[in-house]
């Protein structure tokens, strides 16, 4: 059996759910409604695994699932080195948000990376630490602020409401995915006019360390032309 890994709840789960469902794969959910057991309709060998967002990629390297949705953001987060554990299948259209770095709209004079940089280095030398950025994207932030030569700076773990550690003042700028950029203006935030980090979106992944056995890529082949993806050599 092929095991397909889709968020377990909310807009991605039905968004994976109508996905499927439009190329005549039927995903549904089972049993009880917080049992977290799903079935697949429409083709054969493939099973539902349920598994939070966040999960899928570590489930994907550890090879104990074959495919899975999740956002592209998240695989690039959380494995090291990615393309070497997982191939992207498809882009699915949904799921977009942005990863950015934001500052406090009354830094007027800081509107770039370079401005970021300047900022950072007085800040250490005016209060004798380094200027925090809350974040909970600590590779893609530190491998993007690297490659722009930002220095002077230090990454602060935030796992929810970051937009709000700058008026908590645990940090002076943020790193975090925005859609609208609504909860930033709330917060009296502004993104950075050369900091796009990452435009996530929701994508279908395959993982190279999975049991790939003959019967499986025979069904790995049936799914990718029902759902008119090309598959990479596993």
């Amino acid at each position: 059996m092929i095991k397909i890994g889709v968020p377990s709840k909310g807009r991605l789960m039905e968004k994976t759910f109508d996905w499927f469902g439009a190329r005549g794969i039927t995903l549904r959910l089972s049993g009880a409604e917080r049992e977290y057991a799903g079935r697949v309709d429409g083709i054969a060998g493939v099973e539902l695994v349920l598994l939070s967002a966040g999960e899928i990629p570590r489930e994907l390297a550890a090879g104990r699932i074959h495919l899975g949705v999740t956002g592209s953001d998240l695989v690039r987060e959380k494995l090291a080195d990615w393309p070497t554990q997982v191939a992207e299948l498809a882009p699915l259209g949904f799921g977009h948000a942005d990863l950015i770095i934001a500052v406090p709209v009354a830094w007027i004079d800081v509107d770039t990376l370079d401005d970021l940089d300047a900022a950072a280095a007085a800040f250490r030398r005016t209060h004798g630490f380094r200027l925090r950025i809350a974040t909970k994207y600590h590779r893609l932030v530190r491998d993007f602020l690297t490659t722009h030569g930002v220095a002077d700076y230090q990454l602060v773990d935030s796992q929810g409401a970051t937009e709000g550690t700058v008026k908590n003042l645990t940090a002076e700028a943020i790193a975090d995915i925005t859609s609208s950029g609504e909860t930033l203006r709330a917060n009296h935030l502004k993104i950075l006019s050369d900091a796009l980090i990452h435009s996530s979106q929701a994508v279908l992944f395959l993982s190279h360390r999975a049991d790939w056995d003959a019967d499986n890529r025979k069904t790995l082949s049936d799914l990718a032309r029902q759902l008119d993806v090309t598959v990479p050599k596993t």
